[in-house]
């Protein structure tokens, strides 16, 4: 059992930055890949941003590249989303997983363990 608690949302303009921080139990942090996915109003939950479980190989979806960072830290046993150059677009709850079962970086379905979610509002 993995429980993840995200922090670090917010409200911001246009062209701002934040870092999302995912907090995470359990001793076996190390042995999953994390991933970070959106949902908005209205939308499916997106995929956002993977990385793997050495912290080497990271992913992300089109929108973001460029833009955003996944991070990891084993040692604090935490997951970062360091988020520049805020869109409108960006607007979402913003959750961290955990990935415990095969399948691609942005399949959802691969990831069994969920945080809460953190508001990430961006206006123009």
């Amino acid at each position: 059992q993995v429980q993840l608690v995200e922090s670090g949302g917010g409200l911001v303009q246009a062209g701002d930055s934040l870092r999302l921080s995912c907090a995470a139990s359990g001793r076996t942090f190390s042995s999953y890949a994390m991933g970070w996915f959106r949902q908005a109003p209205g939308k499916e939950r997106e995929f956002v941003a993977a990385i793997d479980r050495g912290g080497i190989s990271t992913y992300y979806t089109d929108s973001v590249k460029g833009r955003f960072t996944i991070s990891r830290d084993n040692v604090k046993y935490t997951v970062y989303l360091q988020m520049n150059s805020l869109k409108p677009e960006d607007t979402a709850v913003y959750y961290c997983a955990t990935k415990t079962r095969s399948g691609s970086h942005w399949y959802t379905e691969a990831y069994q363990y969920w945080g809460q979610g953190t508001q990430v509002t961006v206006s123009s």
